[in-house]
Formats: structure tokens, C-alpha cells, sequence
């Protein structure tokens, strides 16, 4: 009976094309995904490209591109590439892309936070149309899932002299389910299913990326049921929302891959000092945190690592907030009510970041410090603040991978141009743990590298570890078959329909 019922709604659904409305809160930087640093590039980059591995909803990591991998011994790596691929523009993918891929992305002329996994790879060897070969300078800890990062086409840009300034970063060619349509700065951004996707065309046929900087503009589109899919803060789920909302709206709830921190420019002189930074965490009330900015929607953040994985530490504790040991820290450090230390919070208007940083500048002054505020459009602030380093302190988020990497931010080599080591963190035990957890394959010792690492960063106070949010999503109830897993409600959106009756 469900059999014919699936039936009888993809057949419907198929009469008229289906559209999808997502929406985007920033302008994506580039359609590029071995440049892409934030996360609206990176979502909507992850419907136009593939990579040769992925992770299924489990977590495991299955071939997408590849057909099959295979360890020859513990150094040496061996792909079989799928050979009914084609680009968007109709050229069959080939070897020929992972190297050219692999090579740009080491290419001196790149700036990428991502080259650092490939440093570890001795060379890349076509052995055939159809399969390469990865050969590591030693054996590597993350062996497989550098090849998470999508494939760029080989003979579109082959002879391009400047891709960081590209046109392609603006209209991309890929393998993935759709194809770009339009994209134009602060305008929607429309794709269409790619009718030669090597697993299916997608029963969708058209997915349109809804610019809505404001998270209310967002609200008002679900609430007017213009939105298929959209996050819902804490407040808007307790209060705003009624019964015909829910009638409409599947709401999925679960602990985000992500957390909140304030992080220093450890370039400045009054954060070099590690007394300042103690007393600023000690001054932040981290559960108030998680109760007036999510409701309780959301758990203390202990550190740079996921819960739940090996690299976590548990013995780590959150700082209770200590107002008298802040103001004392202070002192020591030369700051008092008639010197008071004084600085400016950087952050995007996009999502929570202005409510936020409102809060804890109220924390703050409770402890005598005097936190300007500085809130900007997130280009603008990703542009002109955080890239080019012309900060004190700035607000944002990071999202964590499900096999953590230390090195893109925590180990001082990330400082360069591209790397996302942007507070200056430098730590010599932490760069030797570092290395040494690269090229350790044993699942426990790797953990416990991992651990100590944990624990010396958070002793460092170079970011100040706020929450983990929930991800609260809801879904319009038409869509089918949507489930949860490990990576999210996407994992099988190829496969989705959307009945347009």
C-alpha cells in the first residue's frame, strides 16, 4: 500500500516542476568549494560539486565519485573513479580532474585554509583514465577524508591565470544534482536539477536559495508558508509559533555540529596578556547564555572538539563565572574603574550575533570592562574584518567536522594568508601534539593527542568557548522522505518530492 501511495505522489509531483524554497542568510563569497570559507558558500556549493568520498547518514565514509577505494599498503591509496560521471556542460569527469584539483588546490597562487591535508600527500599519479593513485609521505590520520573536498573540472580551468578573481566563482561548472541558474549579490539564487546526475536526475526540479539577511524576514516567509525549509530560534519555537504552523511544519530539534566563541587578535598587546583573557571568561555567565539567547535549546560549550567523538575531553569544565576573581585578574594586569580595560567586539548582523553580543557586553561591564560593539553585514565583516586581521575581538561560529582537524586553526602555521588561524594562536606543545597526532593511525592514541590538545587550548583562553546551540529546523510536511541523521536532514534530498498539486 505505501509502495503504490509513493507512486501515485512521485507521479503527481512529476506533472508540473516542483520547486524547492530554501533561504540564505549572507551572500555567498565564492561558488567555489576549494575557496569557500563560509557557510553560505559552502551550502550552496554542496548542491553544484561532488567529491570522491562523503559521509553517508550513518557517518561512515562510502565512494560518491570513486566507485571504490583501496589501502595497497599504509601509505598508499588507490581510487577507481566512476566512469558514467559528466559535468554539468556534458565532458566526462575523469583522473584528469582529481589531479588538476589536487594541484590547485597546493598551487602557490592559492590561498585555502583547506591545502593543509594535501601537504601530507607525496604525489598523485593518474594510472589510468579511470583511476589514480595517492601515495603519503607517511601514514596520515585523515587519509580518506581529504578527499571530502569537491572536484573543480580540469578542462574549464586548466588555462585560467587568476582563480581566486574567477568568473567560475560566480558560474560554476560541476558534477552535482543541479546546475547554477542565477546568482547575483543580495538576489535569490536559483539552480535546476541536473538532468544527467550520475545517481538520478532529483525529483525536485528547481531549488531557489531566498536572500533573507533577517532572521525575522525568514520568520514571516515560514510563517506565510513561502519556505519548504527553514531554522526557527529558540524564541520563535517557544512563543511565536501556533498550531497551524505545526500542522504545516515538521520540526526537527537536535544538538548542533557547531559552537559560539569570542576569539582575541592575540596580536593585540592587552591580549597578549593571558590575565586579560581568564578574567574576560571568568566575567561571562555561560548558562545564562544558553537560557536568554536559546531558552535552554542549547548546552555550554567546554572546548574546540565534539561531544561524543574521542577527541573530546570531558574533564574539562566550563569556567563558572567569578565576577571578584575577574576584577582582581584585572587588576593585576593594570585595569581598574579608573583604567578600565576597554575594547571593541566585532561580529555579523546575520542570525543572533548583534542579540549576543549585546548580552555580553552586559556581562562584561558587570566586571568593569567596557566592550564596544561593532555589528556588520557578514561580507562586509568577513571582508574588511576577520580576512584582512583588523580586529580586537570578534564574535562568530564554528562548525565542527565529524573527524576532528587541529591544524586548520590551532596550529601556528595556520596563521598564513588563507589559514584559519586568524587569532594569531601560537602554542609550541600545541603544534608538536599536533604533528604528532597527523601521523598517528591508532584510533586511542590519537584520541588522547586529541584530548591534551583540548586541554591545552582551553588553559590558553585564545577563543573563549560560549555555547552549542540546538539546530532547530522545520520542514515542510509535503516533502518526501525526509529523516534525521548524523549529518543532517539533507542527506537523501535527491531523492526528495515535493507533490506541486
Amino acid at each position: 500500500m505505501k509502495t503504490l501511495l509513493w507512486m501515485l505522489i512521485f507521479c503527481l509531483s512529476s506533472v508540473s516542476a516542483s520547486t524547492l524554497h530554501l533561504s540564505i542568510a549572507a551572500n555567498p563569497s565564492r561558488l567555489n568549494p576549494i575557496l569557500s570559507t563560509d557557510a553560505t558558500s559552502s551550502e550552496v556549493s554542496r548542491w553544484i560539486f561532488n567529491a570522491l568520498l562523503r559521509y553517508d547518514k550513518e557517518g561512515r565514509v562510502v565512494p560518491e565519485l570513486a566507485k571504490n577505494y583501496s589501502f595497497i599498503d599504509d601509505t598508499t591509496l588507490v581510487f577507481e573513479l566512476r566512469e558514467d560521471v559528466t559535468w554539468s556542460d556534458g565532458t566526462p569527469f575523469s583522473a584528469k580532474d582529481i589531479l588538476f584539483t589536487y594541484e590547485t588546490i597546493l598551487s602557490p597562487s592559492i590561498f585555502t585554509p583547506y591545502s593543509s591535508g594535501f601537504t601530507h600527500v607525496l604525489h598523485v599519479k593518474i594510472l589510468d583514465p579511470y583511476k589514480i593513485e595517492v601515495k603519503y609521505k607517511y601514514p596520515y590520520f585523515k587519509a580518506l577524508e581529504i578527499w571530502m573536498m569537491e572536484v573543480l573540472p580540469e578542462h574549464i580551468l586548466r588555462d585560467e591565470k587568476a582563480l581566486m578573481t574567477s568568473s567560475f566563482n560566480q558560474s560554476p561548472i560541476g558534477t552535482g544534482s543541479y546546475t547554477l541558474e542565477s546568482f547575483a549579490i543580495s538576489k535569490n539564487i536559483v539552480l535546476h536539477a541536473n538532468a544527467n546526475y550520475f545517481i538520478h536526475k532529483p525529483y525536485i526540479d528547481e531549488i531557489i536559495f531566498h536572500y533573507l539577511p533577517d532572521r525575522a524576514a525568514e520568520f514571516m516567509m515560514l510563517k506565510s508558508k513561502k519556505l519548504d525549509i527553514g531554522t526557527l530560534t529558540p524564541l520563535q519555537l517557544e512563543r511565536q509559533i501556533d498550531e497551524d504552523f505545526r500542522q504545516y511544519y515538521t520540526i526537527y530539534e537536535e544538538s548542533a555540529h557547531s559552537y559560539s566563541y569570542i576569539g582575541f587578535n592575540l596580536k593585540e598587546a592587552k591580549f597578549k596578556d593571558p590575565r586579560v583573557r581568564e578574567a574576560l571568561s571568568l566575567a561571562i555567565d555561560r548558562e545564562a547564555l544558553v537560557d536568554i539567547l536559546h531558552f535552554g535549546h542549547g548546552k555550554v560549550c567546554t572546548g574546540p572538539f565534539m561531544s561524543g567523538t574521542g577527541a573530546f575531553n570531558a574533564q574539562i569544565e566550563a569556567p563558572k563565572r567569578d565576577i571578584a576573581k575577574a576584577k582582581a585578574l584585572l587588576k593585576e594586569a593594570g585595569y581598574d574603574a579608573e583604567n578600565p580595560l576597554i575594547f571593541e567586539l566585532s561580529t555579523s548582523a546575520s542570525g543572533s550575533g548583534s542579540y549576543s553580543a549585546q548580552v555580553l557586553q552586559h556581562q562584561l561591564k558587570e566586571a568593569g570592562v567596557v566592550m564596544k560593539l561593532r555589528v556588520m553585514e557578514w561580507q562586509a565583516f568577513l571582508n574588511t574584518v576577520v580576512l584582512p586581521r583588523k580586529f580586537e575581538a570578534v564574535l562568530m561560529g564554528w562548525s565542527l567536522g565529524l573527524k576532528p582537524d587541529a591544524y586548520s586553526i590551532w596550529h601556528s602555521e595556520s596563521q598564513r594568508k588563507g589559514g584559519f588561524n586568524f587569532v594569531g594562536y601560537h602554542n609550541e606543545k600545541v603544534d608538536a601534539l599536533i604533528k604528532e597526532a597527523e601521523k598517528t593511525v591508532n584510533q586511542e592514541k590519537f584520541d588522547a593527542l586529541y584530548r591534551e590538545i583540548f586541554a591545552h587550548i582551553v588553559a590558553d583562553n585564545p577563543y573563549l568557548f560560549l555555547v552549542i546551540p540546538n539546530s532547530i529546523t522545520a520542514v515542510n510536511k509535503e516533502i518526501h522522505p525526509v529523516s534525521t541523521s548524523l549529518i543532517g536532514i539533507m542527506h537523501n534530498a535527491v531523492d526528495w518530492i515535493k507533490p506541486e498539486l
